[in-house]
């Protein structure tokens, strides 16, 4: 399976993440001794169905390493736009399946197992889209205090995952709901209010079950389409935010303590 790698963020003065990328893309602040965004390459070189890796937004003049093919795009003007020129590039060079996984950058700590999990998941079947999302108590007892968007329904509260998949062969990439629903990712409410008032007034009056919303989801867009529920809160840590980016930065200082202390014995 082939993986689209979005790393064409770059914080403007007014975001908050400025004071640490200094114009910089984001998927170059450090972290551990190391780019972020090479800790997420380092998992997708560790699992063995990746073929193609689809870079976006960083050019040669940037080292990245990954053991497989890796081929590079400059970033477009937005998210869909970065996606669909990846897509028809793995299709013009050769994929390897119709289904190819879509990845942000800052996520720092997915780990190949999580990537795996994902990969069976999807391999093989149909889907156009397949969105992976988080349980709250799953996020919050992995990462207290990261402060996600969530979507309060009726079985459980979720948040938006940065590990999904496509069907690069089957989707209709000039659907405008989708690019909507794409340029308000992190606004899961916003969300909501594109599949309709009366979707976004059951989901307030938290009526509407997860595949229930995914029914909806799917005919609202015109495509089948699958919400999934990841059991790893790895998989919806982003760094958007400074907060975040101390939080991961302390997860990496507390697993190397771990790491030294172990091998003392």
């Amino acid at each position: 399976m082939d993986v689209i790698l979005t790393a064409g963020g770059v914080p403007v003065s007014e975001d908050p993440l400025f004071s640490y990328t200094q114009g910089k893309p984001k998927a170059l602040l450090e972290l551990g001794g190391k780019p972020m965004i090479q800790w997420t390459v380092d998992c997708l070189s560790a699992v063995k169905q990746v073929d193609t890796l689809v870079l976006v937004g960083l050019d040669d003049t940037v080292d990245v390493q990954f053991d497989g093919r890796l081929l590079r795009m400059e970033s477009k003007d937005d998210m869909v736009s970065n996606i669909i020129a990846a897509a028809h590039l793995l299709l013009e060079k050769g994929n390897s399946s119709p289904q190819a996984l879509v990845m942000a950058s800052d996520i720092p700590t997915v780990k190949p197992a999580m990537v795996e999990w994902l990969i069976e998941q999807v391999q093989g079947t149909t889907n156009e889209i397949t969105y992976t999302v988080v349980t709250k108590d799953v996020m919050e007892a992995r990462f207290p205090g990261s402060h996600r968007s969530f979507i309060p329904l009726k079985d459980m509260q979720v948040c938006g995952g940065d590990v999904n998949a496509i069907n690069i062969e089957t989707i209709d990439y000039d659907n405008p709901i989708w690019r909507k629903l794409i340029d308000n990712r992190k606004n899961a409410l916003k969300q909501a209010a594109l599949l309709g008032l009366d979707t976004l007034l059951l989901i307030l009056l938290r009526a509407l079950t997860l595949k229930q919303l995914e029914t909806r989801l799917s005919k609202r867009l015109g495509i089948n389409g699958r919400v999934l529920v990841s059991p790893f809160a790895e998989t919806a840590m982003d760094v958007d935010k400074p907060h975040q980016y101390e939080m991961i930065a302390a997860d990496f200082r507390f697993t190397e303590v771990i790491g030294a202390v172990r091998g003392r014995y």
